[in-house]
Order: structure tokens, then C-alpha cells, then sequence
């Protein structure tokens, strides 16, 4: 007696999709853990790390700005205006820098494993992204013993978390494979995250920015992305035109990346 497969659209066609999808996202789950468990695990001081850069750069320019050069920068409580985008940057340059290295630093297992190869990108972008959220407490600390007042605009936190979480992830995407072709790429990426640190409004308002200029710096998705962060304290800095351009950026960085990965990912597993 011969079987027939199931029909597409039935139950039996649909498990072994749905098998499929649960076990990529036990297997990103499992290195993403895995992740943090190595960075936290030879480290005294474990998550602190996470959050002290940040802290002690907040701290920096801070005194800089209020108490050296007594210059009005962004918005007061200038403390709050610093970590409502500084974090998140630092969720973003990780995940960047990290990504140079993701298929170079793990290539034996990865030759060695069927899994799909998206999830060494994916891992890393995950795993920043919750050293982010768990910094978050630090930032409503901060807001509390700050007075810094909290608007309705905070509904905007998560779409801000969602839609760098597939910026980053767009950009590993182009980065990852990219690298194991031209090494030197590597190198080059760190030298325009410390140009985009600047180009981003981390330290600074855009509203500040000369009105010939905000049109370009807009271009840029962090200034979309930080607006969205900085609404919930600071109502006047969320921008729905930057938001918007920001979200197709993000969308068009994410279709380039996978169209970059699909078509070199058998290059880069004959490379490594």
C-alpha cells in the first residue's frame, strides 16, 4: 500500500514546518544562553559589566557638558537624556562589532552543525539585545532620583526595541558573510561605528542640528529609533518623520541582508 503526503495546508503538511520553526528557536535560544553564561562566567563582576561602560561614559560627558564647559546639550535631566540613548547604542555597536566575528569565531561548529547558519547572526543580536533590557532598570533609577517625568510617549519603548532588533539584525546579516571574504572589513565596520557614535544623536538633540542638515542626519535609523526611546521622558524629541524613516531603512537593510546571506552562505562554509 503506497502513502501519499499530506496536501499542503493540512495538519500534516503544516507539523514538520512548525517542528522546524521550534527547533531553530530552541537552538537560538540555547546559544544565545550560551552566550551570556561565557561572557558572565569568567567575570567577577558578570552583568555589572553590561551596564558600567555605559554608566561611566554617561558620567563623562555629563561633567564634560554641565560642569566644565556649563553648555545646554539636549534636555534636562541631561543624565536621563545620555542613558535613554546610550544604552541602546550600546545594544547596537555590539551587536555590529560582534557580528564582523560571528561565522570567524565559531567555524568549526558551524561547519559541524546543520542548523541554519542565520541563527551565529541572530545569536549575538539576541543575546546583546537582553543585556540591554536587563540594563534597563538602571535607566528608571536614574529617571527616578533625576525628577524626570514620565508621558504617555513610553508606548513607544518597545517598537524602539522591536525595530532595532531587526536593524542589527539586517546589518549582521550583510556584515557576517562579508567578512570571511574581506577580512580587512572587520577593521573598517569599527572605524564607522566610532563615526556613526557621533552622526547618532546620543549626546546631543537633532532638534539642535541646522535644518539643512537634519534632512541628511534623518537618513541615519538611530534617529528615528533614539526619538522613540527618549519620548516616554523627553514628549519633544519623538519625530514620526524620522520614525518612519527609520522603519523603511530598517526594512531595506534586512531584505538586502538576506538576500546578501542567502546568496554566500555556501561560499562562506567552503571558506572558513
Amino acid at each position: 500500500m503506497t502513502t501519499t503526503s499530506a496536501p499542503v495546508g493540512t495538519p500534516g503538511a503544516s507539523a514538520p514546518v512548525r517542528g522546524a520553526a521550534t527547533r531553530y528557536r530552541y537552538a537560538l535560544w540555547l546559544l544565545t544562553m550560551r552566550d551570556l553564561r561565557v561572557r558572565y562566567s569568567t567575570s567577577a563582576l558578570g552583568y555589572v559589566w553590561s551596564i558600567l561602560d555605559p554608566l561611566v561614559m554617561s558620567a563623562i560627558y555629563w561633567f564634560v557638558f554641565t560642569q566644565v564647559f556649563h553648555r545646554d546639550v539636549g534636555e534636562e535631566p541631561y543624565i536621563v537624556f545620555l542613558l535613554s540613548a546610550l544604552l541602546p547604542w550600546m545594544w547596537f555597536t555590539g551587536a555590529v562589532s560582534d557580528s564582523t566575528r560571528a561565522f570567524l569565531r565559531e567555524a568549526k561548529l558551524i561547519r559541524s552543525t546543520t542548523i541554519p547558519r542565520s541563527i551565529w547572526v541572530a545569536r549575538i543580536d539576541l543575546s546583546k539585545g537582553l543585556e540591554f533590557l536587563f540594563s534597563i532598570p538602571v535607566l528608571v533609577l536614574f529617571a527616578v532620583f533625576a525628577g524626570a517625568t514620565v508621558s504617555w510617549q513610553i508606548v513607544w519603548f518597545p517598537l524602539a526595541i522591536l525595530m532595532q532588533l531587526v536593524l542589527v539584525y539586517g546589518i549582521g546579516l550583510i556584515v557576517a558573510p562579508l567578512v570571511v571574504f574581506f577580512r580587512d572589513l572587520e577593521r573598517a565596520t569599527k572605524l564607522l561605528l566610532r563615526f556613526a557614535f557621533y552622526a547618532s544623536p546620543i549626546i546631543y538633540s537633532p532638534l539642535e542640528l541646522p535644518k539643512a542638515v537634519r534632512g541628511i542626519a534623518d537618513l541615519n535609523p538611530l534617529v528615528g529609533i533614539f526619538s522613540m526611546y527618549r519620548a516616554g521622558f523627553f514628549p519633544n524629541q519623538f519625530d514620526g518623520g524620522a520614525v518612519a524613516v527609520a522603519a523603511v531603512v530598517t526594512v531595506a537593510l534586512l531584505a538586502i541582508g538576506l538576500v546578501v546571506f542567502r546568496r554566500s552562505e555556501h561560499r562562506v562554509l567552503k571558506e572558513l
